[in-house]
Formats: C-alpha cells, structure tokens, sequence
C-alpha cells in the first residue's frame, strides 16, 4: 500500500513508519518538526530513516537516502491547503495519523497548541480522507481520555466523559470526529488508545527519559503522586505491531450494534477504537527501581504530589485487541528498560 504517516519524526511515528518501510509499504512521512522539545532527537530519528538534516525544506518532499519506498515532507496538518494538494498528488491507500501536539502538563500551559495541531489537524486530515478516498485511517487516540474514571482496567466500553486535561479532551474529540465521518461518508476509521509508550528513541518529556537523564548526571528525580502512581508502561515495539496490525484490517461496521445500548467502541459505522496496552500496570517505585538496576545507579527521589491533569492509575483492557487481531502486547519492562537504557548510552554517549 501507498501510506501516508503523520508525525514521523516522533516517538511513535518514527519506529512505525521503520516498520512498514521494512515490509515494502510505499510510506510517505510527514512531521512539523516543532520545538516542543529538543529538535536534534527528531533529525537524529529522520537521519535514521535516511533524511538528512539539511535536506529538509519546508512542503518540499526528500527521497530518503536509506529506502527507496521512504519520503518524507515536513508539514504541518494545520496547512489546511498544502496537505490538500498532497493528499491530491499522492492518492493514498492508508493514512496513519500520529502526529500530534503531545503532553498532558504542557496543555495547561499552552492550550491554544492543542486547538491547533490536535482538533484543527485533525479536521484537515478527515477532511482529504473523505474527498481523496482512503480505504482506512487509523489514528493515535490516548489513554488519557478515561480521566476521571477509576473503573481498572479501563475498557472501551467505558464511557469517557470526564477528562482532566485538554489533551485528553481533545483526543475524545477526535474519536467523535472519526465516528461522524465513519457515519456520514462511510470512510473506514480505527481510533488507538496508547498506554504510556517507552523505549529506544523516545520522548524527553516522558518518565523514562527523565529519570535515566538525571539519574546519570546525579541530579534528583521528581516522582509523583509520592511514588503511588500506577501506568500500564508500553513497550514501543508492541504499539507499533498493533498499529500496523490495525492499518490492515479496517472496520467494517456491526449490523448487530443497539443503539438503545450503544457500544462506545463500535457502531453500525464503520468505526473502531481499541486500547494498546500492556494490561499490566507497574508502579512507578517499580519502575525506578528497574531503571535504577538497568543503570547500574540510585536515584535521589524528590517525592511529590498529584499533578494537575494526571490520574493516578492506568490499566488497559484488550479483550478485543486480542479478539480481533490475535494480538496482546507482552513485552515486561525490564527488557524494556533495559533496551531503552543501551539506546541511551549509546546515542548519548554515556
């Protein structure tokens, strides 16, 4: 297939635009490159796919240098009309819509960011979908939007009408976005909630790269919640074979689905939404105390409080993932960790 991939020189984005360029998809990238955090881990992750720094210019498509069947535009999804007449010259099969504007505490600082990248990007993508036919768009949804409900594990079948940041409420609002596409236009969409994604070449901004960060500078580690939180940590090879493993199976759509009962995950629609998760929720003291023994070094942990915007625990149900796709993330977060910590050493050179 000819697949267009949104947010490529992100975490996600990145290891799976690798892999469907592995099994000889035509992929098509595309990413803003923002500066939401340190912009050289994105280039370092394009060098890797073949993009070279200085070659990229702004709506002018580079031909990696590694893969024949790699391109990638920065773009954002905002430009309503430059993502129109790429969707025109391109003519995908597939869209996989990663890009974002990611993190739950910098939306309360900058929400005007998440409007624009998340709801209006959003809007875009939908859009050339619907007037440029694609047989599916699968799209990053979050963990996130169960906020307030302490129902473990959190299925799809629970409602999601309480988030507690607008991150999360804007990813709420892409699901029911999708749906009204599927429901109006027939266009295939499967939303993915991620659970608290890590491993090599992931994001600063997260726990993992944090704590590894300060602990091997000797600079102490925030740990919130005092050390109470509870997340159901994701291994990112593991998001990455259910995404793939969603593109290829698009929605058809259940004849059998009650309106006067109504499924939150399903519908007459051709439209889906599934959680990816680990289904095995660690507590952050266990979590440090990995990184601490993958590091070979003890951290100072500075304990703290709750943080506005953050829940307390997460725990992903994926009785249908595995129903539908034969598919459970397995991967335990020592190897995990493990891994992240080799990539980190290496790249960083300590």
């Amino acid at each position: 297939m000819k697949i267009l991939v949104t947010g490529t020189a992100g975490f996600i984005g990145f290891h799976t635009a690798l892999r469907l360029i592995a099994r000889a998809d035509e992929v098509v990238g595309l990413d803003s490159v923002n500066d939401y955090y340190d912009v050289n881990l994105k280039y370092g992750r394009l060098a890797e796919c073949g993009i070279a720094r200085e070659a990229v210019k702004h709506g002018q498509p580079v031909q990696s240098a590694k893969f024949p069947n790699y391109r990638f535009i920065q773009l954002k999804v905002e430009e309503r009309d430059a993502l129109t007449d790429l969707f025109k010259r391109e003519k995908f099969d597939a869209v996989c819509h990663l890009a974002a504007q990611a993190g739950v505490r910098y939306s309360l600082e900058n929400p005007h960011a998440y409007i624009d990248a998340n709801i209006v990007g959003f809007m875009n993508i939908l859009e050339n979908c619907r007037h440029h036919p694609v047989r599916h768009l699968a799209y990053a949804s979050s963990s996130s939007v169960y906020g307030m409900n302490e129902n473990l594990p959190f299925s799809t079948s629970h409602s999601v009408d309480h988030p507690v940041s607008l991150y999360a409420a804007s990813k709420k609002a892409n699901e029911l976005m999708a749906h009204t596409y599927s429901h109006l236009y027939k266009l295939p969409t499967t939303g993915l909630r991620f659970f608290t994604v890590y491993g090599p070449w992931g994001r600063p901004d997260m726990a993992l790269f944090l704590y590894t960060d300060a602990i091997l500078a000797g600079r102490p580690i925030d740990v919130f919640n005092y050390g109470n939180m509870q997340r159901d940590f994701t291994y990112v090879d593991d998001i990455v074979e259910g995404v793939v493993r969603v593109i290829d199976h698009p929605p058809a759509g259940d004849p059998s689905w009650d309106a006067k009962n109504p499924d939150p995950a399903t519908s007459r629609a051709p439209y889906h939404i599934y959680n990816i998760g680990n289904n095995s929720p660690v507590k952050l003291t266990d979590f440090i105390d990995a990184i601490e023994s993958a590091i070979g070094k003890k951290a100072t942990r500075n304990l703290l409080p709750l943080q506005p915007g953050d829940v307390p625990a997460t725990c992903a149900d994926v009785a249908d993932l595995t129903r539908d796709l034969g598919y459970k993330p397995a991967t335990d977060i020592a190897t995990g960790i493990g891994r992240f910590i080799a990539w980190y050493r290496a790249y960083y050179g300590r």
